[in-house]
């Protein structure tokens, strides 16, 4: 099962994906390449430390969106790519590459969708709009990416407490500890479905 991981920034959910495939967690996976929307992410120094190639696709070499898409998604299928996982990645894919790989593109996002999700909701922002609404929970989703903004069919969630006295940083840590569990579980769910339809 040939992976191509997606991301911006300092990629703990990419880490948490190669440890899960080191460990034979992930038997029947491989990731194949890591495209980073940032040249300085560090994610892309977690992939070159793993010996996994790492590209950098962003606004400065490729302004128009749409040949960014289209660089992108060439990546993709020169790697021969079966699953795409956005884990931390913040660009839009295009109508055309969602449609390349429909039902096999997943992303993880910070929160219990259908709440604190879609246009303007990432990162920190998340977790303040969970701690202004006076939510007694959070959690983690691992979804299909659709063409909207984290519409697609959930695979998996988990909970955390909010707890008093909780900031947008203790519960963002919280969450993410969740979001290193539930990733990898999603891929193996994906695999053994997949591989099962080959």
């Amino acid at each position: 099962m040939k992976i191509s991981v997606l991301v911006s920034g300092g990629g703990s959910n990419l880490q948490s994906v190669i440890d899960h495939i080191k460990s034979g967690f992930l038997d029947q996976a491989i990731i194949v390449q890591v495209i980073s929307s940032s040249a300085d992410a560090y994610a892309l120094e977690r992939a070159k430390n793993e010996g996994i190639p790492g590209i950098a696709v962003t606004r400065q070499q490729w302004p128009e969106e749409e040949k960014r898409n289209e660089e992108i998604l060439r990546l993709l299928t020169e790697a021969g790519t079966d699953l795409i996982v956005l884990a931390g990645y913040m660009s839009i894919l295009s109508p055309e590459l969602i449609s390349a790989y429909s039902d096999r593109i997943i992303n993880i996002h910070p929160s219990l969708i259908p709440r604190h999700c879609g246009k303007g909701y990432y990162g920190k922002r998340v977790h303040r709009s969970v701690l202004e609404s006076g939510d007694l929970k959070s959690g983690a989703t691992v979804h299909y990416v659709d063409e909207g903004i984290d519409t697609g069919r959930i695979i998996l969630q988990e909970t955390v407490p909010v707890e008093p006295g909780d900031t947008e940083d203790s519960l963002a840590a919280r969450v993410l500890a969740v979001e290193h569990k539930i990733l990898p579980r999603a891929v193996k769910l994906f695999c053994e479905e997949y591989l099962k339809g080959k």
